[in-house]
Formats: structure tokens, sequence, C-alpha cells
């Protein structure tokens, strides 16, 4: 997706800045003309409220925003939309940075157009932020629209195999390797939980990894949960359940852009994406309730069941992931219904065996408004994951903690010693809000970059 900035240009309307608090004193400060204006439009000062401001002719001058009283970047993700056709210009008051301004403005002019005959119109042209890191909003916006346009596009156009190309693609482009395993070769190289589940599906499972990077620098791996359609197999979702399963590979497209982000930045780590890719059917050859599977780890797993899947691809791609003993594993996933009953849709759950990442994590996720909450991985749930015939059972019998028993079952599969986040997310937005659109959203990706920054940093 194109930005919408251009370099500066002597022809652009000013967008003034004011906080909410202080915009009856503006408007006191304003003429008699624009503040009729104002007050003719039912402005109250309150956040988020927007006007063009006219001149005597009648022509737009400028434009003024109003911000919430404690602003982040959100504030200005609606510029991209709200501006009229034309090019403008931030003041220089702008409470942000100039790089997290022009990140919002970016990723509010994200559209999903790609079926329908009348795209959007072209929308206004905003010069950049004076001081704005130009390399890394790129990075930034690129990163989290293709993300919105994988988890948005319907499941007939985006199945294992279109998730496998896309990651080929984002290989290219960034001169990373790739390997996909498909199909029956999954037994063969010992993923036997992949396989079973995505094997019911005409399209067939595949676990997607990619490497990029220096061997000697720290290793970072991303694990993506790549559910392209769920329908609960055998354990059948309901019709609303059902309704909006296209986006239950939006970890995969989570730590995808996570890792578009890393190596755009060209950030000194050896990265390893794992994204296990499937669909989640019903035929002849599904597995079932109470079947037992084995898993690359070799501990055998009892399907309590079958619409428990993300937890069953996940720890396959968790054990390898951890093979390379990684100075940070983080993976994503839209896993749990239990996690949005707690937390809503908005904000993730993570969990965490390491209080240090942990908390580099939930500091990011504050300082680039993209918030989380951590969850206890409280061991007493651990008892509810016992099974009478397997090592280990994937659903609890009970309705209770569903997201940290689910946190719990992943735990088994990554080793004490390698510090380990995962992020139980809804990767949609169910509502337009400023710079968040409507649709498939890469939810915690810039806080994870943000962190992995920070750590690297300090390794």
């Amino acid at each position: 997706m194109p930005l919408p900035f251009v370099d500066r240009t002597s022809s652009s309307l000013p967008v003034q800045f004011v906080a909410a608090p202080k915009w009856r004193s503006w408007l006191r400060e304003q003429g008699a003309a624009r503040r009729g204006w104002l007050e003719s439009l039912g402005l109250a000062g309150a956040a988020g409220d927007f006007a063009v401001l006219p001149g005597r002719d009648g022509k737009a001058v400028g434009a003024v925003l109003v911000l919430s009283a404690t602003p982040d970047l959100w504030d200005f993700g609606a510029l991209a939309t709200r501006l009229p056709a034309g090019t403008w210009r931030l003041s220089d008051t702008a409470p942000v940075s100039p790089t997290d301004a022009a990140v919002a403005i970016g990723l509010g002019a994200w559209r999903f157009d790609r079926y329908r005959s009348k795209k959007s119109k072209a929308g206004p042209k905003i010069v950049w932020p004076h001081g704005a890191d130009k390399a890394r909003t790129a990075a930034v916006v690129d990163a989290i629209s293709t993300a919105r346009d994988l988890i948005t596009t319907p499941s007939s156009d985006m199945g294992p195999a279109e998730l496998a190309a896309a990651a080929e693609t984002l290989a290219q482009k960034h001169k990373a390797k790739v390997k996909v395993i498909i199909g029956g070769e999954l037994l063969k190289q010992n993923y036997p939980m992949v396989h079973a589940v995505g094997r019911a599906s005409a399209r067939a499972p595949r676990l997607i990894d990619l490497t990029w990077g220096s061997e000697s620098d720290p290793k970072v791996t991303l694990v993506g949960k790549g559910v392209c359609f769920d329908s609960g197999g055998l354990d059948l979702k309901p019709a609303s359940g059902m309704l909006n399963m296209k986006k239950d590979m939006g970890g995969a497209a989570t730590m995808m852009a996570v890792a578009s982000m890393i190596m755009a930045t060209k950030l000194p780590v050896r990265l390893r994406l794992l994204v296990p890719a499937v669909e989640n059917s019903v035929s002849g050859n599904a597995f079932r309730p109470l079947d037992v599977v084995p898993t690359r780890k070799g501990i055998t797993v009892e399907i309590g069941n079958t619409d428990a899947e993300g937890r069953l691809i996940l720890c396959d791609a968790l054990h390898e992931g951890a093979s390379e003993r990684p100075t940070v594993m983080i993976d994503c996933a839209t896993l749990t219904g239990a996690a949005r009953v707690a937390l809503g849709t908005d904000l993730p759950a993570l969990f965490c065996n390491d209080d240090t990442l942990a908390g580099q994590l939930v500091a990011a996720g504050k300082e680039a408004a993209d918030p989380m909450w951590r969850m206890p991985l409280f061991k007493g749930y651990r008892r509810l994951l016992d099974s009478k015939v397997a090592d280990i059972n994937n659903a609890p019998g009970v309705a209770f903690g569903g997201a940290i028993t689910a946190a719990l079952y992943l735990q088994e599969f990554v080793p004490d010693d390698v510090p380990w986040a995962h992020f139980d997310m809804m990767a949609w937005n169910n509502a337009t809000r400023p710079g968040r659109p409507e649709g498939g959203e890469a939810q915690a990706a810039r806080a994870i970059f943000t962190a992995i920054e920070t750590r690297i940093a300090s390794h």
C-alpha cells in the first residue's frame, strides 16, 4: 500500500492540534467568523473532533483536530480519511513523536478493496512530519498493512498454500530462506500434529519455515498459528462461531508482520519464523475426539476436543523452535474465546515464563500504544490437562480458565531455559477507530518488535 506522504511543499495547508482540555481557551482566541463556524458545526472540543477551517473566500486555509487529554499516536490516525483531497502538513506542536504520527496516518489509510469493483478514492497527501524516520515508518506500515490484508482475505483465497506463498514473497523481498513441508511429508519429517489437524482438508497442511540473518547473531524465533479456516473439526462450531474463522490465521499474519519489521530494519538477529498452516475441516479421515496423537516432542495427546486445534499445531512448531535454544521465542495465536471473555477484543492476553521478557513486552506495549495484559501460567491448573490414556489432554472438560490451560498446554513443549511469550489475541477490529479500520489487525506486532529491539540491544 503506498504511503500517503509527500516531501515538503509550500502549497500545503496546516493542521492544528488542540488538546481537549484546552479547547475553550483556544476557541476564545479565534476570530469571530472562525468561532462562529466551529460552533455551527457543533464542535464541543471532544477528543476526535475535527473541522476544516475556511478562509474569507470560503476556501480551506487549514484544519483543526482535537486530541485526547493524554494523546497517543492513534489521535492522528483519522487524518488519512478525514482530511479532504489536497496537500496538508502537521503543525510542529504535535505532541507525539513524528514517526508515531506518521505510522498512525499510514495505518489509517489502509483499505481492503480487493473484491470491490469500485476502489476507494485517493485520499489526501500529507507532508512527512518533520523529523520522522521514513524508513521505519514504511517498514511498520507495510508490515501491518500486509498482515491486515492476509487476515481479511476470505478463506477461499487464503488457504495453507496461499499463506505459504505470502511467506515466500516476504522471504524474496528480504533475501531470506524459506522451506515448506507439505502433506504426507509432514509425517516423514515428524510433524504429526500439523498433519493430523490438517489432513481432512482438500488443501494440504504445511509447515512454513523461514530463516534470515547471521548464525552468529542472537536467535529470535517467532511462531504463528496458521489455521486458515476453522470449522471446529468433528466437534463442529455453531454457525455464529464459524462466521469469522477466516481470521484464525491471524497469529501467523502477526508473526509475519514482526518478521517483516525485523528484516526491513536489519535488526542484528538470526530470525526464524515457523508457521503451521492448516484448514481444520471435516471428512472421513478427520481426527476424532478421544483419538490419541503423537507429537514432535514424543509425548502423546488425547484429543478432548477437535476445536482446540490451534494448540495442537503450535506444539509441534514450538518444540522445533525451542530445539535451537533461541534468545527469545514468541508465539501469537487466535487461541481461545476464554481470553476474549476475560479481556475483551482489544487486549491480547500475554503469558510468559520469563519476568524480564514479560516486562519488556508490557513496557513496549505502553510505549507503542499497542496494549496487552499479562495473565498467569498458574501451575495449579496443570492437573486439568491430565489424561487417563495419554500423556496429556488438549482440552479440559471444564469451562473455567480456558486461556490459562491452553497456555499451560503450550508450555509443555517449551523448555524452562528458553525465554518464551505466548499471545492469545483477537486479530480483528470489530469497529473502525482512528488508524484502525474494521477488519484484520496485527495486534501486539509493533510492541513485540519494539521489545525484541530492546532485548537485543541489551543482550
